[in-house]
């Protein structure tokens, strides 16, 4: 019997950068509508070519997260502007509910803080911190704080340092920014809610940073089912 092997190519050296600045934007250290640096300075910041960064950044504009203004530079978009993701355009035409999407976030985002709480670092902490202290920040000026909420679960995706768990939630990105902006919007008919919100976030934070992915689990499971239980009993 004959196999046929492919050569092993290395990674391209624009997919690097590509991913760099992708983690920059779903983490929420880039923010919508936020300028990039110029090219020039991110080829030095980075010590790759220009073509190197031009490549990467074309990449990121033909899928939707970045945009060419005439004259005056590379921007961030926000989801809201984009509408090339197929989730989020099942979403808007209501193909899929805010049910559907929880059920999945469930079963996604419990077995991600359990795998963070053994593998975080202290940069991972200090990043699921530093959201949780966005989204009260915007929720204090009288803001939904969507983008530090998508922040803290994207931030806990990265913690489990499995690369197929991230991928899965950067391509989940759109969608999870539209839920979770639907999620907020309603809960906010009740300030306490979001206050509620804010605190299973902590408990969430607490339970990484204490190593312990039982708790983790049953947080994230909490903070879940919690959003899911407001929605049916609303439509009830």
């Amino acid at each position: 019997m004959t196999i046929r092997l492919k050569p092993i190519k290395p990674k391209k050296i624009s997919d690097q950068v590509f991913e760099q600045i992708m983690e920059l934007i779903t983490r929420g250290e880039l923010k919508p509508g936020e300028q990039l640096m110029p090219e020039r300075e991110l080829s030095l910041a980075l010590d790759v070519s220009r073509t190197t960064v031009r490549n990467a950044i074309s990449k990121l504009v033909v899928t939707g997260f970045l945009e060419h203004r005439q004259g005056q530079g590379t921007f961030v978009c926000s989801p809201e502007a984009r509408n090339k993701n197929p989730l989020a355009a099942a979403m808007q035409s209501q193909d899929a509910g805010l049910e559907d999407l929880l059920e999945v976030r469930m079963g996604l985002e419990c077995n991600a803080a359990a795998l963070a709480a053994r593998r975080a670092t202290e940069q991972d902490i200090h990043f699921l911190e530093k959201s949780i202290e966005d989204m009260k920040a915007e929720v204090g000026a009288g803001r939904l704080g969507t983008e530090a909420d998508v922040s803290f679960h994207i931030a806990v995706s990265y913690a489990t340092k499995n690369p197929v768990q991230v991928h899965i939630m950067r391509d989940f990105y759109d969608y999870l920014f539209f839920g979770i902006e639907e999620n907020l919007s309603r809960l906010y008919e009740k300030p306490e809610r979001i206050e509620n919100i804010l605190i299973q976030h902590r408990q969430i934070a607490e339970a990484i940073r204490n190593h312990d992915p039982e708790q983790a689990y049953d947080a994230m499971r909490t903070h879940i089912a919690y959003v899911l239980n407001f929605f049916k009993n609303r439509e009830e």
